[in-house]
């Protein structure tokens, strides 16, 4: 059974920084490509950046050079460190990782931007 846990939302100040995990667990970790997306209020849920098996990653506009994704194989799990946090960032975060024929979403962590 294929599950992902995410950790490490809250509530922080515009300009702090937040770092989120995800645990997976079920899968051979080290072969997927992980994601993460998140969700606003009243808004579709959108890609944030997305790190392949390889290590190699892709951000949304709106968050290159503030936000940077990782993954440790070893621990399965993947990381979204983020900096230079704005009230916009303010959203239900998601990991996410797609097997071809079933795709699956952790429960969500919520991070709010306010001062």
């Amino acid at each position: 059974q294929v599950q992902l846990v995410e950790s490490g939302g809250g509530l922080v100040q515009p300009g702090g920084s937040l770092r989120l995990s995800c645990a997976a667990s079920g899968i051979i970790f080290r072969l997927y490509t992980m994601g993460w997306y998140r969700q606003a209020p009243g808004q579709q849920r959108e890609l944030v950046a997305y790190i392949t098996s390889s290590s190699i990653s892709n951000y949304v506009v709106a968050v290159k050079g503030r936000f940077a994704i990782s993954r440790d194989n070893a621990k399965n799990t993947v990381y979204l460190q983020m900096n230079s946090l704005k009230p916009e960032d303010t959203a239900v975060y998601y990991c996410n990782v797609n097997l071809g024929k079933n795709e699956y979403w952790g429960q969500g962590t919520q991070v709010t931007v306010s001062s």
